[in-house]
């Protein structure tokens, strides 16, 4: 890992740590990177009612935008388990809307690196903003 995956690995380890998991016992910590340099780290927080549930990425986003920044560099997730985990279809598409299409996204257990991919290798022929104008 370069010193700056290492940073957003260490920050979404932490924030792995605070999952609320429950239900799913499945626990996810994730870390963007915006174009300013910021670092922004979340975890997953489940609710009895399922649809009320919030993904780690998306709680990172939500955090960014709260902060005034609106591009995604890097993202980093870190899921425990034997088999990669990526982001769900909703994050991709929540993703999407803040980075570009060659944003690298990094899948990451608690032993480190396990998969990149770029955002256009998760959601292909995806819909975005620019389809709007």
């Amino acid at each position: 890992m370069t010193p700056g995956q290492r940073e957003l690995f260490d920050a979404a380890v932490a924030a792995q740590a605070n999952s609320y998991s429950p239900y799913s016992h499945y626990k996810v910590g994730a870390a963007i990177r915006t174009a300013a340099g910021t670092v922004f780290a979340a975890c997953n927080v489940e609710n009895a009612a399922y649809p009320q549930s919030n993904c780690a990425e998306a709680s990172a986003i939500v955090m960014m935008v709260a902060a005034g920044e609106r591009e995604i560099t890097e993202v980093l997730t870190v899921c425990d388990g034997e088999r990669i985990g990526t982001c769900c279809g909703g994050c991709r598409q929540r993703i999407r809307e803040f980075a570009d299409l060659t944003t690298p996204i990094y899948a990451c257990g608690p032993d480190g690196m396990r998969a990149v991919f770029t955002l256009d290798e998760l959601l292909p022929h995806s819909f975005g903003p620019e389809h709007l104008l």
